[in-house]
């Protein structure tokens, strides 16, 4: 099931990607007595992570039934400014009880490679799918429409046979680590934030363009068993018919 909905701005965005953390979180706990969400980057998030970690949400989530992991990282150590942990860390977890156990951040400071392998391994051992999956994971998407780290045009496209794969982008000169489609396609809800006018014309292609995702990463998301949903601002959402 794919749902697009509507807010009028950043703030707005962000205080409904909050609301859904924590009902979703809740579900989930109910459900099954914890709560697995990946984290992204970016300025809603951090927006997000703020509205969390004080009141009045902060509350409405146990948060020691909370494991968090990262569908993305940059090749940088864990206290970089560019750091998608550090901005987690720095916004949400240094706020909020959740035991250091159940913080499973990606060893971006580790060689790409070796990372990657890593992490697909911890979400082997987390993970064993049809009957395990994440409850939540959180997506941003790029003005290039590209989702985590997987970039146009990039190897980690068409990975299908790992969880967490290196990826090289040429246009950025850097490697990035990136849970793949095999990963995110798995959970039971998917939620996309996606922010700004310049985004518009890229989202105008993923939701309601020709089917070309090498060109727009973001159109590989569909997941199987799960819900979709995008939470768009007025900006971003300016050229949908």
């Amino acid at each position: 099931m794919t749902e697009i909905l509507r807010v009028t701005d950043g703030d707005a965005l962000a205080l409904a990607g909050a609301e859904a953390f924590v009902a979703t979180a809740k579900s989930a706990i109910a459900n099954h007595g914890k709560f697995t969400v990946a984290l992204s980057g970016g300025s809603t998030p951090r927006k997000m992570h703020r509205m969390l970690s004080t009141e009045p949400l902060v509350n409405q989530v146990e948060w020691d039934k909370v494991h968090v992991y990262w569908g993305d990282e940059r090749s940088v150590p864990p206290d970089h400014p560019d750091s998608n942990y550090f901005m987690a860390k720095e916004t949400l977890l240094d706020h909020v009880p959740i035991p250091a156990s159940q913080i499973h951040r990606m060893k971006s400071e580790d060689n790409p490679e070796v990372a990657a392998t890593a992490y697909g391994k911890l979400l082997k051992a987390h993970f064993n799918p049809p009957d395990s999956r994440f409850d939540l994971i959180l997506l941003g998407m790029g003005d290039d429409g590209h989702t985590a780290s997987l970039f146009p045009h990039t190897t980690a496209l068409n990975e299908q046979n790992h969880r967490c794969t290196a990826n090289y982008v040429p246009k950025l000169e850097t490697w990035r680590i990136t849970i793949t489609t095999r990963v995110i396609n798995n959970a039971s809800k998917v939620l996309f934030l996606v922010g700004g006018a310049n985004k518009a014309q890229s989202l105008k292609q993923v939701l309601q363009g020709e089917h070309n995702p090498q060109t727009y990463p973001a159109q590989l998301i569909t997941p199987e068993y799960g819900e979709l949903i995008w939470m768009v601002d007025a900006a971003a959402a300016s050229l949908l018919e």
